[in-house]
């Protein structure tokens, strides 16, 4: 145990002195990289000054991993001049109604109490590529897109991209880029009559004016379940039944914002505080037994694990991934 805190300290100390031409250099290949570039030097000090906290929250993490006190890495990314909290103010978007009718609940009559060890809908050509929502709070409309596509592929075989921005600019329940919620953007699905191909109608990420033409219509859909509140095995099953849904979790740490790889389990982690839609696309186990989730987010390829996230399964409803959980039915 002394071991360990020596160790700590000791990388605790390297940190804070972190020579100072390294951690120039960094930061501008981190700018050339993410093309970056602000309005004067004040701007620069600002975003440089929580770059480089991040930068050291970063390695001390990792620190603290190699020594197996967190199961996952974190890695600089796009986010690196980004407090938690603007993340959350500009990148999730998730707005829950204040009394959802859960009349729609899936049946559980046909439980299934064999699930298989692993679910990859990526592997049976059911998940599209990552997309990145940008600055607008749009995750609802990626996730339900999401979900969509996945029951699309289920029942024509045809995987196709389908419009977030269809869903943003014309979903009356919801506030675009303001936020929304997935089973809203499902019910406005049917109503409509279908949602346009992404090629039909491209993503811009800000609000617009209602575009959707019914020439580019690409899938329809007939209604939505929601899974049980809090209930994990229930989601694996809808996973199993059904295919990739659309969930809700608290993605406000930044540990979240900076996740590479491994399984993502912080105790910080709030599952009465959700506040970003993302998609479940399957569930495996780790070479240790330590089950996960396979989760699609919708911040481009440059995060995470090219996208994705593995979020412990099974560990207290981790950040409420099963509290809000809902798919489409076509």
């Amino acid at each position: 145990m002394l071991q360990c805190v020596c160790v700590l300290l000791l990388a605790a100390s390297a940190l804070s002195f972190m020579d100072e031409a390294t951690l120039d250099r960094q930061w501008d290949e981190w700018k050339i990289t993410h093309r970056r570039e602000y309005n004067g030097l004040d701007e620069e000090g600002i975003r440089r000054a929580i770059w480089e906290k991040n930068m050291r929250m970063i390695e001390a993490h990792n620190e603290e991993a190699a020594l197996g006190i967190h199961p996952y890495e974190l890695g600089m990314n796009h986010l690196g001049d980004m407090t938690s909290e603007e993340v959350s103010e500009k990148m999730t978007g998730l707005q829950i109604p204040e009394n959802r009718d859960r009349s729609f609940t899936m049946a559980l009559d046909d439980k299934v109490t064999k699930l298989p060890k692993t679910l990859d809908y990526r592997k049976k050509n059911m998940v599209t590529p990552v997309k990145n929502q940008g600055s607008c709070g749009s995750c609802w409309a990626f996730s339900s897109a999401g979900a969509l596509e996945g029951q699309l592929a289920k029942t024509t075989g045809n995987l196709m991209d389908l419009s977030p921005q269809n869903l943003v600019d014309c979903v009356t329940e919801n506030d675009g880029c303001g936020g929304g919620y997935m089973t809203k953007a499902f019910q406005y699905v049917v109503d409509n009559g279908g949602i346009d191909s992404e090629a039909a109608y491209p993503y811009v990420g800000q609000d617009q004016q209602c575009l959707y033409n019914s020439s580019g219509m690409a899938a329809m859909c007939k209604g939505f379940k929601e899974v049980p509140v809090g209930d994990e095995h229930a989601l694996a099953v809808a996973l199993f039944k059904a295919g990739p849904v659309s969930v809700g979790i608290d993605a406000t740490l930044s540990t979240f914002q900076f996740y590479q790889k491994g399984i993502y389990y912080d105790r910080n982690c709030n599952k009465d505080d959700i506040n970003h839609a993302v998609l479940a696309v399957g569930f495996g186990v780790n070479t240790k037994g330590k089950k996960f989730w396979i989760v699609k987010n919708s911040w481009g390829e440059t995060w995470g694990k090219k996208g994705y996230i593995m979020m412990a399964r099974n560990r207290d409803n981790l950040c409420g991934i099963a509290n809000l959980a809902s798919y489409p039915v076509m």
